[in-house]
């Protein structure tokens, strides 16, 4: 990956401090978007567990956020554990947690509070690009993970298309986008996070891109008003352009 240089500014990931219960109802703001790629992603995930596996198995979920992964594992059968560095965003997914039985932690992603091999699935979604070491992130996902376990994870591609559309795009077209929510320098080109879990020990078995649904009237509600409707959606597609999800299995 690249080198950030010393005028590169730095990640802004405060602002989930401030979301509370907007993880879950705002509209003016990009966590909105989020919601959208996760009604897409989580029933995917929880497909691709079920493939794999029988029966509930052991989740990680590291960057849980407000509960949108976590929680929807749980009413699916799967024992989660969920851990963030935000205590507020850990607040408000245990608030959410209808099944009550996810284990909530604040914990560092490169210092995880677990021991070797003691879960069969790790995720990390919408976090890679917020970190500014993703490979000792990795590292410690395979580290936890179960020989032949299954990692999860979505990011962004660095090119000038994800530049335009993934940080121009959201501060033109989304209220209340917080400054520096995304800089271009952590995005992570596909040959990049092959390697880099190859490093870890992970083999990546699958990349799949995810993009904006264009074609839907909420795509043109959204450029107008500068708020996301409900009924914004992402769809996966074969282009890794912009953003895109991936498995991974420890060897």
């Amino acid at each position: 990956m690249e080198k950030p240089a010393r005028d590169q500014v730095l990640i802004n990931n405060d602002f989930y401090e401030t979301l509370h219960d907007g993880w879950h109802t705002a509209q003016d703001h990009p966590i909105a978007l989020l919601r959208a790629e996760n009604a897409v992603r989580t029933p995917w995930i929880a497909d691709e567990i079920g493939k794999r596996f029988d029966g509930g198995v052991d989740v990680l979920d590291i960057g849980c956020g407000g509960g949108l992964l976590t929680n929807y594992l749980a009413k699916k059968g799967q024992n989660v554990t969920g851990i963030d560095i935000s205590q507020s965003s850990i607040d408000i997914a245990k608030q959410y947690d209808e099944t009550k039985k996810v284990r909530y932690l604040k914990a560092n992603a490169y210092e995880l509070p677990f021991s070797e091999e003691c879960f069969e699935v790790v995720c990390a979604m919408d976090i890679l690009e917020h970190v500014e070491d993703p490979s000792k992130l990795i590292q410690e996902a395979s580290r936890v993970l179960k020989p032949g376990g299954v990692f999860f994870f979505h990011t962004f591609n660095r090119n000038l298309l994800s530049k335009f559309l993934v940080i121009k795009g959201i501060d033109y077209f989304v209220k209340n986008a917080p400054k520096n929510m995304h800089v271009y320098h952590l995005f992570i080109k596909p040959v990049e996070i092959i390697k880099l879990n190859q490093k870890a020990g992970l083999t990546v078995e699958m990349l799949i891109g995810l993009a904006p649904t264009i074609w839907h009237s909420a795509f043109w509600k959204l450029v107008f008003t500068r708020k996301v409707p409900k009924d914004f959606s992402f769809h996966f597609t074969k282009s890794l352009l912009t953003g895109y999800c991936g498995i991974a299995v420890k060897d």
